[in-house]
């Protein structure tokens, strides 16, 4: 079966050809690096269809003036079919006028490919780990954390959507302090459920009331053996029962907003599988990890601060303004050694580490992207690594903050959010900024059927093509057909060429890994469409249905279709259900 080319892939292939042509005649040396070649809209849609840079790319390795390269390049595309004109702007940008013939074979390629138009093959396989989430598994998920659950989630479709394969991985952190904590909450839940007078929650302890049930099944499987029996007896079997229920309720939060994780990775696992000496030791094979003593604190003297020797990362040979301990002085791993160790692993076994961290994380950033530096993948080289910080969100009501404290246990849960305004408008609205950007996530506006709310808008372009196809079959027997979209128009054309532009799109947001490119891009399409849908309003002759011209009522739905399908497309990458009616 031949490979349907998408238009911009199209010519892309077109440019190449046309650079070949030039390096066979001596016009441009062979072997120039083309990486960095793009083919995309120009900026001012005046300036034409496409736009490439190049000539800007070529010339200097090429020992020429931008100018002409341009020149040579635009006498080649010039002698395309599909070109109606070739223009060079500024010092080199070449533009192009591609034919409206061009653009209608585009409309029936979305057809043709339905679902998978936009698909790519760009990532060939790579295999990229998608971390994202890893809230300490000490209670149910809240809007903190949903941000991250969403971005995470969306990019990773989108990674698999582009041609990478994809780990979709939570990182869980049930070796640290709080899980300690958490522990010793559950026992005063369990004591409180074998009918023993607890009290007010202790200061410092997790109250909420979530933890009630995990108290009840403990006293259910144990009786009263630990009620009373010193906590070195109970605190470890309490820690591991209370993170696996834990992990039960977080799973299920997360389910409902269509997340799943292919691996849940345990920090005790790995530290009592010996992961964190493992990667020291391969440290300080390579002069990477070192004994010594960190300076003293800003503001600390040497008669209330004592020198201690710890095992130092090499982290300022990366770009860390300090080398960093990953042993604490009584030998236990630090956070970021048990870090480091845990990104060892994921090293390992992938091509490219992706994380999402809450903003609250920004000053680890630097530390751990200098490790992953330090480390080689299995082809010997650095792997990829990038971390994507998500800021918090703000709950509010008509405009009013909704408080919320984990610790206190008054705090709005994940689940709370999704029963009350579904889980479509939740994960749509997370991507409606970038992810670094502070978020406002107001119950009312979210809700709102108004063209401010992009949720509604976007969902309302699919639901208003299905509701104008329902309207032509009733009303005159009308159906989408191909047969006649020459009857298209400059405006609809617009609309195609709008469209078109979502295959690259979707590459050039895999290769930023950034998912709110997708929802940015259905809200331009959502208000394109409308936009023409409202000019039928004043003007009966651009309506979608024009009762008395059958043909170019076809086409029209025929574009209406395929806009459908874009929309669809990109809700799917979004992990969004598309509304047929509203």
């Amino acid at each position: 079966m031949t490979e349907t080319k998408t238009l911009y892939a199209t010519f892309a292939n077109h440019l190449s050809a046309a650079l070949d042509a030039l390096e066979a005649a001596g016009t441009l040396p062979a072997g120039l690096k083309r990486g960095a070649i793009t083919v995309e809209p120009p900026r001012d849609p005046s300036h034409g269809d496409l736009s490439t840079n190049a000539a800007m790319v070529l010339a200097k390795p090429a020992g020429l003036k931008p100018r002409d390269v341009a020149e040579a390049l635009a006498a080649e595309l010039a002698k395309l079919d599909t070109v109606t004109s070739v223009e060079i702007a500024g010092p080199g940008f070449i533009n192009l006028r591609v034919s409206a013939a061009a653009w209608l074979a585009e409309l029936r390629t979305i057809a043709v490919l339905g679902a998978d138009y936009g698909r790519s093959t760009m990532g060939g396989g790579a295999w990229v780990n998608v971390e994202y989430v890893s809230a300490n598994p000490t209670g149910p998920m809240h809007m903190g954390h949903c941000r991250g659950a969403v971005v995470g989630d969306a990019l990773a479709s989108l990674l698999e959507f582009s041609g990478h394969t994809v780990t979709r991985e939570y990182y869980v952190n049930d070796a640290g302090a709080q899980v300690q904590v958490l522990a010793r909450s559950v026992h005063v839940r369990y004591r409180e459920a074998l009918g023993h007078d607890v009290g007010a929650i202790p200061e410092g302890l997790y109250p909420g009331e979530y933890l009630i049930p995990v108290g009840q099944q403990l006293a259910a499987e144990f009786g009263d053996r630990y009620a009373d029996a010193p906590e070195a007896e109970w605190l470890t079997l309490f820690r591991e029962k209370a993170v696996a229920a834990m992990l039960v309720m977080i799973k299920q939060d997360l389910a409902l907003l269509g997340i799943h994780h292919d691996l849940f990775s345990s920090e005790a696992e790995l530290q009592a599988s010996g992961k964190p000496d493992e990667a020291e030791a391969w440290l300080r094979s390579k002069g990477l990890v070192y004994d010594g003593v960190l300076e003293a604190p800003k503001g600390k003297t040497l008669e209330d601060w004592e020198a201690v020797e710890l095992p130092l990362f090499r982290s300022t040979q990366f770009g860390d303004d300090q080398d960093r301990p990953i042993k604490k002085s009584d030998g236990t791993w630090t956070y970021f050694g048990a870090d480091l160790a845990y990104h060892f692993q994921k090293a390992q076994n992938a091509d490219a580490l992706v994380d999402i961290w809450g903003a609250d994380h920004a000053g680890t950033v630097k530390r751990i992207k200098a490790a992953v530096a330090a480390m080689t993948g299995a082809d010997g080289d650095p792997t990829p690594f990038e971390i994507k910080l998500v800021q918090m969100v703000q709950l509010l009501r008509n405009g009013e903050p909704v408080k919320m404290s984990k610790r206190s246990g008054n705090f709005v849960t994940l689940a709370e959010v999704v029963q009350e305004v579904g889980k479509d408008v939740v994960r749509f609205t997370m991507l409606t900024r970038k992810p670094e950007a502070q978020m406002d996530f107001d119950f009312a506006k979210v809700v709102e059927a108004s063209k401010d709310n992009p949720v509604f808008y976007v969902q309302y372009a699919n639901a208003r093509v299905h509701s104008t196809l329902r309207k032509g079959l009733a009303e005159g027997g009308f159906t989408p057909s191909p047969t006649h979209v020459e009857r298209l128009g400059e405006e609809e054309l617009e609309l195609v060429k709008l469209a078109a532009q979502f295959p690259r799109i979707v590459e050039a947001a895999a290769a930023a890994r950034e998912a709110h490119r997708i929802a940015f891009f259905l809200g331009d399409l959502a208000a394109a469409f409308h936009g023409y849908w409202n000019v039928g309003n004043d003007r009966v002759e651009k309506r979608f249905i024009v009762a008395q011209d059958g043909e170019l009522t076809s086409a029209r739905l025929f574009l209406a279709a395929q806009i459908g399908q874009l929309v669809r497309n990109g809700l799917a990458l979004l992990g969004v259900e598309a509304v047929e009616e509203m």
